[in-house]
């Protein structure tokens, strides 16, 4: 095993698939003389060449285009934002182009890509650098989302969505790239569309994925402090959902709570309220409890920004509101 930061684990997804198959390539601001934004492409473009880790203007809008052209005719291209902020800018070539071309086209064409980089807030970077994009994405027909949380993930995800045949928005966090962890050094793939028990537990539910994660799991040991075994589920992927994996735990708990980095008013937590209230209503003992953003943009203020942020105090009052504490 290997102990290595997220950014560490991401180059070496990105690294490994493009020795394997040549048709993967990099393509981003950044990410070959600079070694990457975030370091996370440190050393690909030495070992790859400029053909391969391609360096671009600030021209998200042409270079996602240019990448889903690329992917339509037989490559597999990694296309990284700085921030997904600045996805938005390229919003029309994912909504229209990414996600439908293959329905359009009555399947004459995929489109394997991957659009990586970090998602949601990081620190006073104000109310257009802060934006989680989980629910927007996951909205589209036509798009897999994932959002790591650890190294293992990050690696192992990362590699299943360069090899899908369909697009991918892959979502990590500029605040977790340092986070350590434990990879195997010889390979291994995690299927999209898994989530994963990072804590069992048998009286409430606590659902969460990528920056929510370690909030999660802080506000679980809060939680057992206080005599209340909380399990934590990371999603992992948002779509497609593992619905199963979140229902067999409420049916468990009878009990859920749902923390994440997004606005409340729709989007995945909405999403996953609806689900459960359908599929486990027999079994819920309280009403699903969701914590998440303050429902404005975000300020740049240090201090108001961390009131806008569920924290591992707010995560673990949700989970006594739940078990009537």
């Amino acid at each position: 095993m290997a102990n290595l930061q997220i950014r560490e684990a991401i180059r070496d997804a990105m690294r490994e698939e493009m020795e394997r198959d040549e048709r993967v390539f990099l393509m981003g601001e950044e990410v070959g003389h600079y070694q990457g934004a975030y370091k996370c492409s440190q050393g690909l473009l030495e070992q790859f060449g400029a053909k391969r880790v391609v360096d671009t203007p600030i021209t998200e809008t042409g270079f996602s285009g240019v990448g889903i052209g690329a992917a339509m005719v037989g490559l597999r291209p990694i296309i990284e934002f700085m921030t997904f902020n600045f996805s938005a800018v390229a919003f029309d070539q994912i909504l229209n182009n990414a996600s439908k071309i293959h329905h359009m086209t009555g399947g004459q064409f995929s489109v394997p890509i991957v659009f990586r980089g970090p998602n949601a807030a990081a620190h006073m970077l104000g109310s257009t650098h802060s934006q989680a994009f989980d629910g927007i994405y996951a909205h589209i027909p036509g798009l897999k989302v994932v959002s790591v949380a650890t190294p293992y993930d990050a690696k192992g995800l990362l590699k299943s969505a360069i090899r899908d045949p369909n697009p991918v928005i892959f979502f990590e966090s500029e605040l977790m790239y340092a986070v350590r962890g434990e990879v195997p050094e010889e390979e291994y793939l995690i299927p999209i569309g898994e989530a994963d028990i990072k804590r069992p537990g048998e009286q409430v539910t606590l659902i969460t994925w990528g920056q929510s994660v370690p909030t999660s799991l802080e506000a679980a040991k809060l939680a057992e402090a206080d005599g209340l075994d909380v399990e934590v589920i990371d999603l992992r992927t948002l779509r497609p959902l593992d619905e199963a994996a979140v229902i067999h735990s409420v049916k468990k708990t009878n009990r859920a709570v749902i923390a994440y980095h997004g606005w409340p008013y729709g989007g995945v937590g909405a999403e996953l309220v609806d689900r459960i209230q359908r599929m486990a209503f027999d079994w819920l003992d309280a009403p699903v409890e969701r914590v998440c953003y303050d429902d404005i943009p975000f300020s740049y203020a240090e201090n108001l920004e961390h009131l806008s942020i569920p924290q591992p105090e707010d995560i673990y009052a949700a989970c006594r509101k739940v078990a009537y504490r």
